[in-house]
């Protein structure tokens, strides 16, 4: 049989197989419908397919996916769906939001080679990013789609945006996956997830690719843990009576927009670190500098200097070689015998993170990095041991306790609402809790004894949100969209009704 990340996207002729029974169900349908027709209400005509890709919460393993370690997220309800129909009328893509309010409609030429405006952030932008790489994958692979054509298109998202839970990968693979299915083309789920990974790289963000993996290759009931190069995943049974709450702190975080001072920073932080260590590990400096792009590939040297010392961890490395004070540019350079603006020149986003950056954390980044990777591989074999499931659960919260600890601390990516949102989680009974995505904003995520959920979560609300609510930031009536339990849910799916 083959392998779940072999098979194509799945094609259903009804809402039942993605979104279960019960009120879920009857929460789809409404849903779909609304779509329908507010479709016809736009374009005048009724859509051809529809596409749909889940949000997702990292458990485990926060940004190290960049650097080729393995990561394990879940899948959760809230999606994006995509409904689309080719219109060869006309040689525009029109997008459209069903919160029109919110998101005016977009339009596009209808020419896959078209670059993206960076400098001005639409939110149709995404969907682009899915349309470049769609045309891009097609003609590698040899698929003749004919001349591009105008595509009339409508998005519905309940991933809330800027909340680390991945909205901007929901979209984008529910887009590639939308347009594909116009085109009746279907690949398989890993070349998906690779594909929408490198294309979201059109909109300026560096993407390691957990995000797209795991929103096409989910599955109901299971975490997955999802490895790269390939990209493969495999299922992890998380055990009995406990739940993950996700709660948002309201600081939204803009991946593509802070960029070049967060998230494409810390990545290039990361590859900095790798080729000083490589350099220091004894390879030759031009060696290092065209082979070593991640700290994987510079593991392998770190445990052998380990070996020395009777371990196996690369920090020790770390400890040994990268100093704990921030480095200059010209120390860099130093020990690289080249500039860095002359060795990250071949990818714009280096650059502008190099125009604002004035120092780099090597040191802090690494050991976050190597500390988090172990982590991950930690949190899968607690899972498949024979503890108890009381066991398990208090071994998970204290990982998930270490990781937060080491993202606060060594990776610099939290904020002061984050941080008291963890604390307060902790303070009412979580196992364990930690900041899940990006950072810098968005949402913790927290695992809690099932028995206990309805009450952590009206605790949660008088504790942290009920200020909030005071102040106008939310409505009272939200509030079930800014914390909530989830069980692992299912992946990426095409309508056909």
């Amino acid at each position: 049989m083959a392998k779940h990340e072999e098979l194509p996207i799945p094609i259903y002729d009804n809402l039942e197989p993605v979104y279960g029974g019960g009120s879920a169900f009857e929460e789809a349908q409404l849903r779909f419908d609304n779509l329908k027709s507010k479709f016809v209400e736009i374009f005048a005509h009724h859509p051809q397919i529809f596409a749909r890709s889940p949000g997702r919460v990292n458990l485990i393993g926060e940004h190290i996916d960049y650097e080729g370690y393995s990561v394990l997220p879940m899948a959760i309800r809230q999606d994006t769906i995509v409904a689309i129909r080719k219109n060869e009328a006309e040689k525009v893509l029109r997008i459209a939001n069903v919160n029109g309010e919110k998101y005016s409609v977009c339009t596009y030429p209808a020419d896959p080679r078209q670059e993206i405006d960076l400098k001005n952030h639409k939110w149709g932008h995404y969907f682009i990013c899915g349309y470049k790489g769609f045309y891009d994958y097609a003609k590698l692979k040899g698929v003749d789609v004919g001349e591009p054509v105008g595509l009339d298109v409508l998005v519905d998202g309940t991933v809330p945006t800027g909340s680390g839970l991945s909205s901007s990968a929901a979209f984008v693979c529910s887009s590639t996956i939308a347009i594909m299915a116009a085109f009746d083309v279907n690949f398989p789920k890993k070349e998906i997830a690779q594909v929408t990974c490198e294309c979201e790289r059109h909109i300026g963000t560096q993407s390691g690719g957990m995000d797209q993996a795991i929103s096409v290759m989910a599955k109901t009931g299971f975490a997955e843990l999802i490895d790269f190069n390939p990209i493969r995943a495999t299922d992890v049974q998380l055990p009995a009576g406990g739940t993950f709450v996700i709660a948002h702190s309201l600081a939204e975080s803009q991946k593509a927009v802070t960029a070049a001072t967060n998230y494409n920073n810390r990545v290039v932080e990361c590859r900095l670190a790798s080729i000083v260590l490589a350099i220091k590990l004894g390879m030759d400096p031009k060696e290092a500098i065209s082979k070593v792009n991640t700290l994987s590939d510079v593991e392998g040297l770190c445990v052998s200097f380990a070996g020395i010392h009777n371990s196996s961890d690369p920090v020790l490395a770390v400890k040994e070689y990268l100093k704990e004070e921030p480095y200059t540019a010209e120390e860099i350079e130093e020990v690289t015998g080249e500039k860095l603006t002359s060795f990250l020149s071949n990818n714009a986003a280096y650059l502008e993170v190099l125009k604002v950056a004035k120092q780099y954390k090597l040191h802090q980044r690494a050991a976050h990095v190597y500390s988090e990777a172990k982590r991950v591989h930690a949190f899968k074999d607690v899972v498949s041991s024979n503890l108890s499931d009381e066991d398990m659960l208090k071994k998970l919260g204290d990982l998930m306790n270490e990781s937060h600890h080491s993202c606060s601390v060594l990776y610099e990516c939290s904020c002061p609402e984050l941080e008291e949102l963890v604390n307060i989680c902790r303070n009412n009974g979580a196992l364990g809790a930690r900041l899940t995505g990006a950072g810098w904003g968005g949402c913790a995520v927290a695992l809690v004894k099932e028995s206990i959920v309805p009450q952590f979560i009206l605790n949660l609300k008088e504790c942290f949100y009920q200020t909030r609510i005071d102040k106008g930031v939310i409505k009272k009536n939200d509030l079930g969209l800014y914390v909530f339990a989830s069980k692992p849910s299912s992946g990426a799916a095409i309508f056909k009704f």
